[in-house]
């Protein structure tokens, strides 16, 4: 999608047709008003353009990283301005566009993983480079009942974003250049598809890595009609241009739920399994099998779980390249990939709420799916709290190792603001 892109690449050279073009064509017909579909919640294009909202979000953050290793410790502060701008819908028709800058607050003490020479590489990895980019900008058409349409670069998580997500916790987000339906024509079904031509990844346009170029096709099906829970059965067929070997397919099902055990109190569960295999021109030695199995229970506002995820390995290990990997497996992002011989994952999380404040703890103990080594354990904690408009957040992780990476210790201090 050439015109989301605005900057010229080699990449960018040989994909001249596609999807670009279809975007640039959709945007000028939205423009002039000229698809002439009924349904129109404006009566103008001009009421729609006037009625749309702006937002502002600034989100300052303070990452600190100290590791068992010849690295020098990192101390990023760093801060994302987003603005945006929804239309009003007209026709069915709707337009959406944000862009997001971030911004080094002081000195630039970290590395930021681009493989640039900006990267400082004396120091610790903490993933956020300062960027200019377009974050999302899409066409989306809801005149079709039951249905929901986008064109453009967009946000796509799926579930808990465990195989498909938006990687929200860094600060340049990951977005889709991508065509997505959304049909709930269905009594409580939701059925989701995506077509993906590009991931616009978390370093950013200038990084070699910045991107994945793709033609990929996404479809999760949704259940929430059973009192016990939601249903989701999945196929992920991602087939990666520049590194064919790398394409795969997912099949899974998960089903999480609650269920009432008293006036105050609920039984929670979630259950998932996904299949791994080559898809594609991907590697013949694609094969793995992803497990969880998770129980807790809630009483109030306090919850515990306690849960055994296995991101297993037959051939090669399970991978989850497009997953909000930093909401698993530890805060200390140790896992982000899965190790050669798999990953087990036995966890312990507390959360709950004191005197307005969101608190939540775990507990993780890793070790390999093949061969018995003891990777290491984690510690994370948290709290959270909002004075008005503006959010807080204190952030503390500790990974020591046994048998795979470095001790790490990670700490973050984060405040959050939206207009």
């Amino acid at each position: 999608m050439k015109i989301m892109t605005f900057a010229s690449t080699d990449r960018d050279a040989k994909r001249q047709t596609g999807m670009g073009g279809l975007i640039k064509a959709g945007i000028a017909l939205a423009l002039m008003g000229g698809c002439g579909i009924a349904g129109a919640q404006n009566s103008s294009l001009a009421d729609a353009i006037t009625s749309g909202k702006t937002t502002l979000d600034l989100r300052y953050r303070y990452e600190w990283v100290d590791q068992d290793n010849p690295s020098k410790n990192a101390n990023a502060s760093t801060l994302r301005t987003r603005l945006n701008y929804a239309t009003g819908t007209y026709q069915g028709l709707a337009a959406f566009i944000e862009f997001d800058d971030v911004s080094v607050v002081g000195s630039e003490r970290y590395n930021n993983a681009t493989r640039l020479p900006s990267a400082e590489t004396q120091y610790s990895v903490v993933a956020d480079p300062e960027s200019t980019e377009i974050n999302q900008l899409f066409l989306s058409y809801a005149g079709w009942p039951d249905n929901l349409l986008k064109f453009g670069r967009q946000r796509i998580i799926y579930d808990n974003a465990r195989f498909i997500g938006n990687v929200g916790w860094r600060q340049n987000e990951q977005t889709y250049d991508a065509f997505s339906l959304v049909n709930s024509a269905l009594a409580d079904t939701q059925l989701s598809y995506a077509y993906i031509d590009k991931v616009n990844r978390i370093f950013g346009d200038d990084s070699p890595i910045g991107e994945f170029d793709m033609r990929t096709h996404l479809l999760n099906l949704g259940y929430s009609g059973w009192d016990l829970g939601k249903l989701s059965v999945y196929g992920y067929f991602l087939e990666f241009v520049d590194t064919p070997a790398a394409s795969n397919r997912t099949l899974g099902a998960r089903f999480v739920g609650d269920y009432p055990l008293g006036a105050d109190s609920r039984l929670l569960y979630a259950l998932e399994y996904a299949k791994q295999d080559d898809y594609k021109d991907g590697a013949s030695n694609i094969d793995a099998d992803y497990y969880l199995l998770e129980l807790g229970a809630a009483l109030g506002g306090m919850s515990a779980r306690l849960g055994h995820e296995v991101l297993g390995v037959d051939g090669s290990a399970f991978s989850t390249p497009l997953a909000t990997a930093h909401a698993f497996n530890g805060w200390a992002d140790v896992f982000l990939v899965t190790p050669a011989d798999g990953l087990q994952d036995s966890y312990l999380k507390l959360a709950g709420t004191l005197s307005g404040t969101g608190l939540a703890a775990a507990y993780h103990d890793f070790s390999a799916d093949r061969g018995g080594d003891n990777y290491g354990s984690e510690i994370n904690l948290q709290a959270t709290r909002s004075f008005g408009r503006v959010n807080m957040l204190a952030k503390y992780a500790r990974y020591r190792a046994d048998d795979f990476a470095v001790d790490t210790s990670k700490f973050w201090l984060m405040a959050q603001v939206t207009f």
